[in-house]
């Protein structure tokens, strides 16, 4: 009597060894893109030049009396909570002309025109077309956005909302202007390459108040998480651009600056900040704790300082609530360096920040970790 051998299974017909080889693959074009990114960068650099912020009569200015300046005037408002005018104004160009490079880890995207201009602009965009963009991502063309365009947050927008922005948008007066175009290494340069970031990193969706929260709470929420798009740059994002989500407001990173921690983390966040004090904070610039600067200082000239006090508190009240980071344990520094660091420290930086670092009220923040 034989035994018939059973044949052993081929390694090709495993699903998970496909899998594996499916992995290693995305991880070695990921790290490619990533080096590619970064030598095609320090080959190509480019020179970006922010406008200092400066009063925009665009923003303050009374609109006209007519039908529509109730609905005018609460879309210049939204605009101006979503902080459009930073990040679409160049130096030298009118506001929302556009122009303005955005420097990203894999290179520079250059903003739209979105004035009230009819070939360059929205001049001649649909309320249909603009909340798709908003939701979708994608322009009137047809073309995907990059995600430097912040829809994934905008996609909280409501319809009237957007509609209101749409028309004063359209009341801009702009000049025919092309920005120049996106510097990017290939394949990032590739907008159809965004089907698959937004398959992996984006959903469209309306926004959904929390039933549990207050009316306050759940405003400060609509605005934190839609037009003020407060985590494009307080939450890290990963290699590919997309946030973090599971680290909400823990910090990230923007070009050079750093945007700090949001949450209720009394080392790295606003534990110690009080309801008030982010609110003086956003309308002013600075508290008793630290002063904006950088892009934060644009943000606090052209939109928080512009918005109401009910405003400011909801964002205050829902920034707040944000769960507290994790706390991070530092090594301990080395006793020559603490030494060379308060040598340092004593001659000019002291006596701007009082003893210790504890600081000097509406003149100097306090100094982290001051006792």
């Amino acid at each position: 009597m034989s035994v018939e051998a059973v044949p052993r299974r081929s390694w090709v017909h495993s699903p998970w060894v496909w899998v594996g080889i499916v992995i290693v693959v995305l991880i070695i074009v990921l790290a490619a893109i990533s080096i590619g990114s970064w030598l095609w960068l320090q080959a190509n650099p480019v020179t970006i030049v922010d406008p200092a912020p400066a009063p925009l009569p665009i923003l303050t200015q009374p609109i006209p009396d007519g039908p529509d300046k109730a609905r005018l005037e609460h879309g210049r408002y939204l605009a101006i909570a979503g902080d459009c005018v930073s990040c679409h104004t160049r130096e030298g160009g009118q506001p929302f002309e556009g122009g303005l490079g955005l420097a990203t880890p894999f290179g520079v995207i250059y903003t739209p025109n979105i004035s009230g201009e009819k070939t360059t602009g929205l001049g001649n965009w649909t309320p249909e077309q603009f909340y798709r963009a908003l939701h979708e991502g994608i322009a009137a063309d047809g073309h995907h956005l990059y995600p430097a365009f912040p829809y994934p947050h905008f996609t909280n927008v409501t319809r009237e909302d957007a509609d209101a922005i749409l028309a004063f948008l359209k009341t801009v007066p702009g000049q025919p202007y092309t920005p120049p175009p996106n510097r990017l290494p290939f394949p990032l340069n590739i907008r159809a390459m965004l089907i698959g970031w937004n398959m992996l990193f984006f959903r469209s969706h309306d926004f959904t108040p929390d039933p549990k929260q207050s009316a306050e709470y759940n405003r400060g929420a609509y605005l934190v998480q839609g037009l003020e798009h407060c985590g494009a740059c307080h939450t890290p994002t990963n290699a590919l651009g997309a946030e973090e989500t599971s680290a909400a407001f823990h910090g990230g990173k923007l070009g050079n600056w750093f945007a700090p921690d949001l949450t209720g983390n009394a080392q790295t966040g606003l534990a110690n900040w009080s309801l008030d004090e982010v609110v003086q904070y956003l309308k002013t610039g600075r508290n008793a704790h630290s002063n904006a600067g950088g892009v934060m200082a644009e943000v606090v000239a052209y939109s928080t300082s512009q918005l109401s006090d009910a405003d400011l508190h909801a964002i205050a009240t829902y920034i707040k609530g944000a769960p507290a980071s994790p706390t991070q344990t530092s090594a301990e520094p080395e006793v020559a360096a603490m030494q060379s660091g308060s040598a340092i420290y004593d001659e000019p930086v002291r006596p701007a920040t009082s003893a210790m670092g504890r600081g000097r009220s509406r003149s100097s923040p306090v100094l982290p970790g001051a006792p």
